[in-house]
């Protein structure tokens, strides 16, 4: 019975004073609850979150190795798309059209507004020509003018007879009016079908000159910067880059939801590429290895404390009674073993003293 109530009173006096009386050293739980919860802060901030106890685990998990094998699977690709896929949807949803349309149609005008209006053309002309392509722009100017001889062969008429005396013949005004308008036909007939035709090669000549022009002439230059403060001012342009956030907008919206649109394949394809990828590569696993040690150690070393202070303030708050009740009753039973072992213990050891001062 000694042995028992001993028992009996230290394991009550953890969580209580014993018949509710206030001896010293009892109700020890409840008396240090804040202490405990700041040594358990210490004791997980020290053991568990510790620089090398976290980088052991890193390394032994293999993080990239297993990453690359998750993302190489279609459907672990198909899945993670479709998350993207929401989350570009309620952030483009959450987003004030607003807030964004005046900073987008701000970023397109200011991007414009850097490029030199001169380079941007004489790279461009020099890219048409090393391809030939301004030879098509060439004979479809030659073919509109032809058409325009023949849609406007009345006014040219029309101008001749005005133009000619009032002694010549009609006659002889109608053969001037063919002469123009045939051989003007004829002639750019003859250069459209004819590629190394001189007078391509004269536009090929004036064309380079002008590029080079355009290069090189601070006139041309600041002619090129007003047509672009022109063309970015006016309110046509205008118009479009405050609409271009809202089409924007719909598209990626209504690409992020449908599993069928590019936007989600090549997302997928992406995401499945850079798995096997991962695989293969061991340069790179050791890259993504090092970069996740380096966020988890940063994170680590910003919020240890936090984590600490968290445990220690979420301990401070539990009520006192209510904290050392739940830890008894989770401990319970090991506590009536407890309690037990205590008693047959303290009664075998009271037989054998009774029996040593019998028998000696």
């Amino acid at each position: 019975m000694v042995g028992a109530l001993a028992d009996w009173f230290a394991v009550t006096a953890l969580f209580r004073h014993p018949l509710g009386l206030p001896i010293p050293h009892t109700a020890i739980i409840p008396e240090r609850k804040d202490d405990i919860g700041r040594g358990l802060g210490t004791f997980v901030q020290g053991n568990f979150l510790s620089g090398p106890v976290i980088v052991d685990k890193i390394r032994s998990v293999g993080v990239a190795d297993r990453l690359g094998q998750y993302l190489a699977e279609p459907a672990n690709a198909a899945k993670l798309a479709e998350n993207a896929g929401d989350v570009v949807r309620a952030a483009l949803e959450v987003l004030d059209d607003d807030d964004v349309g005046p900073v987008v149609e701000q970023m397109v005008t200011d991007r414009v507004a850097e490029v030199p209006a001169s380079l941007l053309a004489s790279k461009a002309l020099d890219a048409a020509i090393d391809e030939g392509h301004h030879q098509a722009v060439v004979t479809s100017l030659l073919e509109a003018t032809s058409n325009f001889l023949d849609r406007n062969t009345d006014t040219i008429r029309a101008r001749v007879e005005r133009e000619s005396p009032w002694w010549v013949p009609d006659a002889v005004d109608e053969r001037i009016v063919a002469r123009l308008t045939g051989g003007g036909r004829r002639f750019l007939a003859e250069v459209s079908a004819d590629p190394d035709h001189e007078v391509r090669r004269q536009i090929d000549e004036r064309v380079q000159v002008w590029v080079v022009k355009l290069r090189t002439s601070p006139e041309m230059e600041a002619r090129g910067e007003e047509i672009k403060d022109q063309v970015l001012s006016h309110p046509a342009l205008r118009s479009w880059t405050s609409n271009l956030w809202q089409d924007l907008k719909a598209a990626l919206v209504d690409a992020s939801a449908d599993p069928g649109s590019e936007l989600r394949s090549r997302l997928e394809q992406g995401i499945v590429a850079f798995g096997t990828t991962l695989q293969a590569d061991g340069e790179l696993r050791a890259k993504v290895d090092g970069w996740m040690e380096r966020t988890v150690l940063y994170a680590l070393e910003q919020y240890r404390d936090e984590v600490a202070d968290l445990i220690a303030g979420t301990v401070e708050r539990w009520d006192a009674d209510d904290a050392s009740r739940r830890i008894e009753l989770q401990v319970g039973r090991d506590l009536q073993f407890i309690r037990i072992n205590g008693t047959v213990v303290g009664g075998l050891a009271g037989l054998l003293i009774h029996a040593a001062t019998q028998l000696f």
